[in-house]
């Protein structure tokens, strides 16, 4: 019996090997960490839905950073967590509120030694919990709402911000946000879209994290998880209105729009494994199910395969530390 000379599982047979030959790479300087202050607390709470990760105090989140800088992280993403909302989302834009001066705090410990990012969005500070300014209706005002992403993206840039990430899917807000900027003089502050923001169900345990007091959805503005082609359009409008990267998001359930956002532009793009995603693995490994450390690193490199130069995920200072560890 004549057997193929052409064997691929030899490239396989030792770690070394496949190392070598591996055409996906995870490096810590590619993941994101998203971070939870909560205005008030004076120590870390934890989050029950997400196991590891916490809402924290002033002083734990300028640990933390400085922790995530050490494992070599390439970047951070705070969302602010207020003691007090109101229908505008006002807080959001109070040079005094908490995403503010966590920012300023975040930059003073770790300057730029990891890159700042901050969320751009309404939706932790309103009353309603909806990313935008409401209609006597209750609908979402885009104009109105761009109004005041312009405002939140200057108070961010005062506290010395580098990269701002609106997310709330308004038409527009990209180029309402650059214009804001440059004409303030802050030409050099970056601006990461959240161009493929999918109506999802995997945002229930971020939810919890920022306390939010949403009623109802927000399909009318974010996307519907059936269309892919859609993401297409929104992603070249926010390229062509200014923005320096773009984000799917959620990840896993989508790697097809990820990989055709990737090869549409030729800016960096990023996806984010959100809460839900990071959870069902918790979960799973919780009750021996899964091994949750080769499931992690899995993940991850499933999105990076697919396009994705830049990850935001909550495991960001566990999976460097790991990539160290195992070469």
């Amino acid at each position: 019996m004549s057997y193929p000379r052409i064997r691929p599982r030899r490239l396989r047979r030792t770690p070394a090997l496949r190392r070598l030959v591996a055409e996906t790479r995870l490096d810590p300087a590619e993941l994101i960490l998203p971070m939870f202050v909560r205005e008030g607390l004076t120590e870390p709470r934890p989050i029950s839905s997400l196991p590891g990760v916490v809402q924290h105090s002033r002083d734990s989140l300028r640990k933390a950073a400085a922790e995530a800088v050490q494992a070599g992280v390439g970047g951070l993403m705070l969302f602010g967590v207020p003691a007090e909302r109101d229908a505008t989302g006002s807080g959001g834009i109070d040079p005094a509120g908490i995403l503010n001066t966590a920012i300023r705090d975040v930059v003073a410990e770790v300057g730029d030694a990891t890159v700042v990012m901050s969320d751009l969005c309404l939706d932790e500070f309103t009353s309603h919990g909806h990313c935008g300014l409401l209609t006597p209706a209750g609908d979402v005002e885009n104009d109105a709402t761009l109004r005041a992403y312009a405002e939140m993206a200057l108070a961010q840039a005062t506290a010395g911000v580098h990269v701002v990430g609106p997310s709330g899917m308004m038409d527009g807000q990209v180029a309402a946000v650059r214009e804001a900027l440059d004409v303030a003089g802050y030409t050099d502050v970056s601006i990461l879209a959240y161009a493929a923001k999918y109506a999802s169900a995997f945002y229930g345990p971020f939810r919890e994290a920022v306390e939010s007091a949403l009623d109802g959805d927000r399909r009318t503005y974010q996307q519907d998880p059936a269309n892919l082609r859609e993401s297409l359009r929104e992603v070249a409008l926010d390229v062509a209105e200014g923005a320096d990267m773009v984000m799917v998001k959620p990840a896993l359930p989508y790697l097809d729009v990820l990989a055709a956002v990737r090869a549409a532009v030729d800016v960096p793009v990023a996806a984010y494994q959100v809460s839900g995603e990071y959870a069902m693995v918790e979960a799973a490994a919780a009750n021996g199910w899964i091994d949750r450390e080769r499931v992690m690193l899995e993940t991850l490199t499933s999105i990076r395969r697919a396009g994705a130069q830049m990850i935001l995920t909550y495991w960001a200072v566990e999976a460097a530390d790991l990539l160290r560890r195992t070469g």
